[in-house]
């Protein structure tokens, strides 16, 4: 069962780096972002813009809380432009897949809210999200994330 989990993460993350987009924003720089996310978890962000709209985002990071964990969760994104009087401010939700690796390996679903804001004339990005989690494996349980992260345009 644990290699099988392995096998469809390793999965998600190429899937999330090799689709092609529609479409490139004037906005930003790349379709795809990496940087960093600080809160629970702790640890490295990605993300792959698919659309205007649509973006997969991809995380590896530590827990801090309980027996201490690495996290690996893939989101896919929708987001809603609002106005700002600089740069672009986007609201976004979705819904995901994450798997916590401890001694009780934990799988279950995601559903990120969250707001990301494009620095004009930069190749960075603010993020600030909330992901409560439904785990399903190896019990039904609820927690949530939640963290503010940057990330670079590549």
């Amino acid at each position: 069962m644990k290699h099988t989990l392995y096998g469809l993460l390793v999965f998600s993350f190429l899937i999330l780096l090799l689709n092609p987009s529609e479409s490139l924003s004037q906005d930003r720089y790349s379709n795809t972002e990496i940087g960093i996310i600080l809160g629970e978890p702790t640890g490295i962000s990605l993300k792959s813009w698919r659309s205007e709209s649509t973006a997969y985002d991809a995380g590896l990071a530590w827990s801090f809380g309980g027996n201490g964990s690495v996290h690996l969760h893939v989101d896919y994104l929708q987001h809603s432009w609002l106005e700002a009087d600089t740069g672009s401010l986007a609201l976004y939700y979705g819904i995901g897949g994450r798997l916590e690796l401890a001694d009780d390996p934990r799988l279950g679903a995601r559903i990120p809210v969250g707001l990301q804001y494009i620095i004009p004339d930069t190749r960075l990005t603010l993020f600030f999200e909330v992901a409560p989690l439904l785990d399903l494996v190896p019990e039904t349980s609820f927690d949530v994330n939640g963290g503010l992260g940057v990330r670079f345009y590549l």
